[in-house]
């Protein structure tokens, strides 16, 4: 069994195919290194610097490594950009998509699981949010996310694919601080750039129906959701799942940003007295998983909490940033 892993470079995608390859899955990596860096990969995990939907690349690819799982990860992923330019989302999210699946069919392999988003769901009003929970994505971004599971679905169904689509919710963390995100689109990352600047994180509204007023997430750890993914790719090994299995990635349990905020003071010793903001359009006050479906399927369940994530994430935010040691 091999897996080719698309975006295997990217925060997320290092983590999985560490993941993988540590568990003794072979494993292949595609990407174009747009975002992803090259170095997070060790040396033995193969790294073929190409796009996702360059369908001479993948066919070359596919055959050449024997592959027989593909793990989609490349994508364009930030909600901003998407409502500036829904085109290129769409180009590279849903027609690339559609590349690859050309590819997969024709090369005859039979696994593939595809890299979604709570996105999906939009703005959904549920204490928590289940695989059936209706989606109505708000952005572009979300909704290429929900094109992708139905394209794969559809192949699925028609070529006799195990598939399977996995809905993150919000990741955080590192699994050593050298894999840490490079990103500041986050809100762990984001509290991060702001302290180290010398201001005071922002937080978008403290008028929502919550506890607190600020709104509650659900987060889980990127090494979890790396183990996720293996699950997820042994059960599709095993022939369990074929054509349909869609599952939350989350832990069940909400954060609010507030109390978010104030672990990042304890993590970084540095005082948190965020500056609230309006309110930002599109954001629910509650949005966490039910993980009921992964851990009954898969028998699988996150197991580290918000704390390691907020540690692991400084570790690695002052690893690229030195001057955030300094108090």
């Amino acid at each position: 069994m091999t897996w080719l892993i698309t975006g295997g470079a990217g925060y997320i995608g290092a983590h999985v195919a560490k993941a993988m390859a540590s568990a003794g899955e072979r494993v292949v990596v595609l990407d174009d290194i747009s975002t992803g860096i090259a170095e997070r990969l060790p040396a033995d995990i193969p790294l073929v610097r190409g796009s996702a939907s360059d369908r001479a690349l993948l066919d070359r690819v596919l055959a050449e490594h024997a592959v027989t799982g593909v793990v989609h990860l490349a994508a364009k992923k930030q909600v901003g950009e998407s409502v500036e330019q829904p085109l290129l989302y769409y180009r590279e999210n849903v027609a690339g998509l559609t590349v690859l699946l050309e590819a997969v069919v024709a090369a005859g392999v039979r696994r593939f699981l595809f890299s979604s988003s709570a996105a999906v769901y939009g703005v959904p009003d549920a204490d928590l949010i289940t695989e059936d929970t209706a989606c109505a994505p708000i952005n572009p971004y979300g909704e290429t996310k929900l094109a992708g599971e139905w394209l794969v679905r559809a192949t699925g169904r028609a070529h006799s694919l195990s598939t399977a689509c996995l809905r993150y919710f919000n990741v955080a963390g590192a699994a050593e601080p050298e894999l840490a995100d490079t990103g500041v689109f986050n809100v762990v990352p984001m509290f991060f750039d702001r302290l180290t600047r010398g201001e005071a994180p922002r937080i978008f509204g403290d008028d929502y129906p919550t506890p607190d007023g600020t709104c509650i997430r659900d987060y889980i750890h990127v090494s979890d959701l790396a183990d996720a993914h293996l699950a997820v790719a042994r059960k599709l090994d095993a022939g369990k799942g074929a054509g349909d299995l869609t599952v939350n990635v989350g832990r069940g349990e909400g954060v609010s940003v507030r109390e978010l905020a104030d672990l990042v003071g304890e993590v970084t010793g540095r005082p948190t007295d965020p500056v609230v903001e309006p309110r930002r359009a599109g954001d629910a006050a509650r949005a966490v998983a039910s993980a009921a479906r992964m851990s009954q399927e898969l028998e699988w369940s996150a197991r580290r909490g918000v704390r390691e994530m907020v540690e692991s994430a400084w570790a690695g935010w002052c690893l690229r940033h030195p001057e955030a040691r300094v108090l």
